[in-house]
């Protein structure tokens, strides 16, 4: 099966109304452009000549998701309210009294068309499908084959989606032999990656979510058992984008070999894990592996795997590959006659695996799903922290006037 899933229907309020994004301009070409936009973003818009008279609901200066402001409309704007979500639309930024109107009616960035056509697209796109903080993606990688990878993410994930958390899982290994196999799911039905293979440019977070097998009350892409398909880098940054913008986490399966697909997933990452058992044979493997993700991860750590029979501890392990510690993974007793039970990696609440697992998660997610900034200290066995805020900087940076981290002109507040 291919397929492409490219947009979602806009988000929808508490009523289940839809929340459309606001246009406020008279100037026709600026409103054909502005609806063109948003058609392209899968978007239905509201238009209004100014601010909109009549309660707020699910729509209005207080209720839309996003406010487009025709630079032809801004100065005739009295805002009583200032919100975020607010841009300035024009066609040259460089107009005099462009950045002083923006500041007026609280616009946090000022946008000229056609040039901001792509990022204007996007943002359309997050609010209509009702975007807010993206997830914690996090990757797993093994230092040397049969390590543990692919139990660790199963069971990363796992433990998130029972303590709560929306969960998706990705299965980057396409010699792995599914992970929708680790997790007793094969014949569950749903898409795969070679449904995602001719994916390019924007793909719905919500479809992507709702078109893949439910498993554990995750959902999982993983491979099938068909011929094998090539994903190009830009499929698996389209896909991990729309992942991302679902909010929660994301917990990445991937080999150990480098290519442009495992490239793309890296840069995706807001930290890695990389299991590693005990031996010294693994460590220098896994010496290999860390300098070939590192060139694209930021932060990548180690989860030392026991048991230790070689004269090595976590610490050492840790200290030999240069790299922060996660955690001590011990060995956990009948975990193969559970999985041909059926019960998954990390379902048994109480084993070694699945306390690690909830013990990660409460150090990285301390405020709640999403990334957030934790300094990379050691606590107890764990070392966390390094992930970023929703839109790629650290929380709290102002953004100057200028050009702003998304392309498009940003006005400090």
């Amino acid at each position: 099966m291919t397929g492409i899933i490219t947009s979602d229907a806009s988000a929808r309020d508490g009523g289940g109304q839809r929340c459309r994004p606001l246009i406020i301009t008279e100037d026709e070409r600026l409103l054909d452009d502005l609806l063109r936009l948003c058609a392209a973003a899968g978007a239905e818009a509201e238009v209004s000549p100014g601010l909109p008279a009549g309660p707020s609901g699910s729509g209005g200066w207080e209720g839309a998701p996003l406010i487009l402001v025709g630079d032809d409309a801004a100065g005739r704007l009295r805002v009583t309210s200032r919100r975020a979500g607010v841009l300035l639309v024009g066609r040259d930024p460089e107009e005099p009294g462009v950045w002083r109107r923006a500041v007026g009616v609280g616009a946090e960035h000022v946008l000229s068309l056609p040039e901001d056509e792509r990022w204007l697209v996007d943002r359309i796109a997050d609010a209509a499908e009702g975007v807010g903080r993206q997830a914690l993606t996090v990757g797993v990688l093994g230092g040397r084959g049969g390590a543990g990878a692919s139990t660790l993410a199963c069971a990363l994930a796992v433990t998130a989606a029972r303590d709560g958390r929306r969960t998706m899982l990705v299965d980057g290994d396409p010699l792995g032999g599914g992970l929708d196999v680790l997790l007793g799911g094969e014949g569950t039905g749903g898409l795969r990656w070679p449904a995602f293979a001719e994916s390019r440019g924007r793909v719905g977070g919500r479809a992507l979510e709702e078109s893949l097998p439910e498993l554990h009350a995750l959902r999982v892409l993983s491979w099938d058992r068909g011929e094998s398909v090539r994903i190009p880098p830009e499929a698996m940054r389209s896909v991990l984008a729309a992942a991302r913008r679902r909010g929660g986490v994301v917990v990445v399966d991937l080999p150990r070999s480098a290519d442009d697909c495992v490239a793309e997933a890296l840069a995706q990452l807001d930290l890695g894990l990389l299991v590693v058992p005990a031996e010294l044979r693994a460590v220098a493997a896994a010496r290999r592996v860390a300098a070939s993700a590192g060139a694209a991860l930021r932060d990548l750590r180690v989860v030392a795997r026991g048991p230790y029979g070689s004269g090595l501890d976590d610490e050492e392990i840790a200290g030999l590959l240069g790299l922060p510690l996660a955690g001590e993974l011990p060995p956990e007793p009948g975990i193969s006659g559970a999985l041909e039970g059926g019960v998954p990696p990390g379902g048994a609440v109480r084993g070694p695996l699945a306390r690690f697992c909830s013990g990660f998660w409460a150090e990285v997610l301390p405020d709640g799903d999403g990334p957030t900034a934790v300094p990379c200290t050691a606590v107890g066995e764990m070392a966390v922290g390094g992930a970023m805020g929703a839109d790629g900087m650290p929380p709290g940076r102002a953004v100057a006037r200028g050009v702003g981290p998304l392309g498009a002109r940003s006005v400090a507040a």
